[in-house]
């Protein structure tokens, strides 16, 4: 019912940056939360940014002040502004959106992933 596609990953120096995006397509009646998880190597996924619907954001202390998340309501997408990289922020990155849907039960809200971009941050 609902999509999500990701684009943006992609190899860096430390220092450097990227942009990722994540558009939602569906049956979409409105968008509750976005986020951006990460898994690297080895360890288990983690939030890194979270926005709820308005202007309520939160980061990981990893990423505080170097990372901006972002949404545009008319397209349905958000964006992770990702500068001063570094090698520990190498990993798989997957946009999370909490959705509602109409269906023919009514409204349903369910949570949906990305399928991941890969971030290779080099030292």
């Amino acid at each position: 019912q609902v999509q999500l596609v990701e684009s943006g990953g992609g190899m860096v120096q430390a220092g450097g940056s990227l942009r990722l995006s994540c558009a939602a397509s569906g049956n979409i009646l409105s968008i509750n939360t976005m986020g951006w998880h990460r898994q690297a190597p080895g360890k288990q996924r983690e939030l890194v940014a979270h926005l709820s619907s308005g202007v309520m954001t939160d980061y990981a202390d990893s990423v505080k002040g170097r990372f901006t998340i972002s949404r545009d309501d008319v397209k349905n997408t958000v964006y992770l502004q990702m500068n001063s990289l570094k090698p520990e922020d190498t990993g798989v990155y997957y946009c999370k959106f909490r959705v509602t849907t109409y269906t023919n039960r009514g409204a349903v809200t369910d949570d949906y992933w990305g399928q991941g971009t890969e971030v290779t941050v080099s030292s």
